[in-house]
Parts: structure tokens; sequence; C-alpha cells
């Protein structure tokens, strides 16, 4: 590879943290205690990000199809969720980490939308990086949001032009930068709805660990592959990532 086709290092990183319950299931203990070591893992990967250059770290925590789990895993995973916003609140704030939640707040218990309340508005003013935590999230469901959203808005003013922009704007990620690299752990290969819309120009990587052996070996591997490879954006020489591709505009 030539000098001048070298990728840099991803500025945005998108992580879908599984294995879990398989890392429990191996070791013979309750899969909540592959939960607990799996935010073990999210510690040592959000110390890590920054190191390595990332600027923007977002996280698959809890999908709207997580709903459908057991009763008990569901309760445990949300008492992790309190225990991660409410323990690691100030250590991020103190470290300049901005924190903001991607997902629906419909169904989540008012507790959690409290301490997500709190978390965002605490850390809103850091700019030193960002940590997006997709909790009750689907990609699906996000396009969905945002197309009800235009919907509604064109229903209050009229008919107006809809572009790639308009509609991005109405994504639960709008106004994070680009995803650069997303990384599945536990060596599945699939998105799982996950960040459906930003994931156009992302570099994938699979990897075999399971999520809650995860650390900063692990992330500078992927960041590793990740410079190993050509982007072109759909051209033929390696571009800068498009800030806003053109778009065929459509009319609500």
């Amino acid at each position: 590879m030539s000098a001048s086709t070298v990728t840099p290092k991803p500025l945005h990183v998108a992580i879908i943290m599984d294995g879990n319950g398989r890392w429990a299931e191996r070791r013979g203990v309750p899969r909540a205690l592959g939960h607990r070591e799996g935010v073990q893992a999210l510690r040592r990967t959000i110390k890590a990000a920054p190191e390595l250059g990332v600027k923007c770290l977002t996280v698959f925590g809890f999908s709207t199809e997580n709903w459908s789990r057991p009763a008990d895993e569901v309760s445990d995973l949300m008492g992790l969720i309190r225990a991660f916003i409410g323990g690691d609140l100030k250590k991020l704030d103190k470290a300049g980490v901005r924190v903001r939640v991607l997902g629906r707040r419909a169904g989540v218990p008012a507790d959690i939308l409290k301490l997500i309340d709190h978390a965002e508005a605490t850390t809103a003013g850091n700019d030193k990086f960002l940590l997006q935590v997709a909790f009750n999230y689907g990609g699906r469901a996000d396009l969905v949001d945002a197309a009800q959203a235009l919907v509604d808005r064109a229903a209050r003013e009229g008919t107006f032009e809809v572009d790639e922009d308009t509609f991005g704007d109405q994504l639960s990620t709008a106004g994070s930068p680009p995803v650069d690299l997303i990384i599945r752990t536990s060596g599945e290969q699939r998105l799982s709805n996950f960040l459906l819309w930003d994931c156009a120009y992302a570099e994938l990587v699979f990897q075999p660990v399971l999520w809650p052996d995860y650390g900063p070996e692990a992330l500078q591997a992927a960041i590793e592959e990740f410079s190993r490879r050509e982007r072109r954006f759909g051209g033929r020489e390696v571009l800068e990532a498009p800030v806003s591709p053109s778009a065929e505009r459509v009319v609500i």
C-alpha cells in the first residue's frame, strides 16, 4: 500500500459488545456474572480508546429486542446500567467525557431515565471524548422514528424537501461524527440492527474474543486492521470521509 493510500486511525469507533452469555456458560457461572464482567471490559475500553486516538466511542448496550429476554436477565441488566451510570459518572466527567445516550426513551424505567438525563446534563460541556451508549436502541426503530418525525413536521409546516442531511438530523445519532469503524466481538459476523444508517461507509472488523475478555490489546488490534484498509467511499481513489454525500431529494 502506497503512502498516499494509508488510512488514518479511526476517530469514531462503534462496538457491538457480544459474548457475555457464552463467556459465562464456558465457565459454568450464571449469565449475570458474564454481564458484570462485561461492564469491567467496557470500563477498560473507555479508558483505552482516547489513548489510541479515538475521539468518539459508541457502544451497543441494550437493544429494542433485548426486552424479550428472560425477566431476571433484563432486571440484572437494568441494575448494571444503574450501577454504571451512578458509579462511573463522576470519573467520566472529571476525565472530560461527554456522555450521550441513543435510543428510544419510551418504555425505559423512570429512575433510569432520570439517571440518563442527569448524566447527559452533567457532562454536556465536556469535549475531550464522546461516549455514546445505545440503550433501548434499534437501527430500524431509529429510521422509523426519523421518518415519523419528518411526517409530523410536514403535517405542521406543509410540504418540504428531504435530503440525507434533513433525514439524518432526525436520528438519535444526529450530531455525532461519522462512524469509521464498527467492531463486533465473539466471532459473530452481523450488525444485529446496529447503526444501520451510520454504517454506510464504516469499516467492519469481527473479532473472536468474547466481550468480558476485551481490553486495550483487542481494541488496538482492531484499529491496526482498520489502518491497513483503503477507504474509497465509492470512488477509485482514497478520499476523505464525505461530509454530506449528494442525494436525490424527495418531497414530503
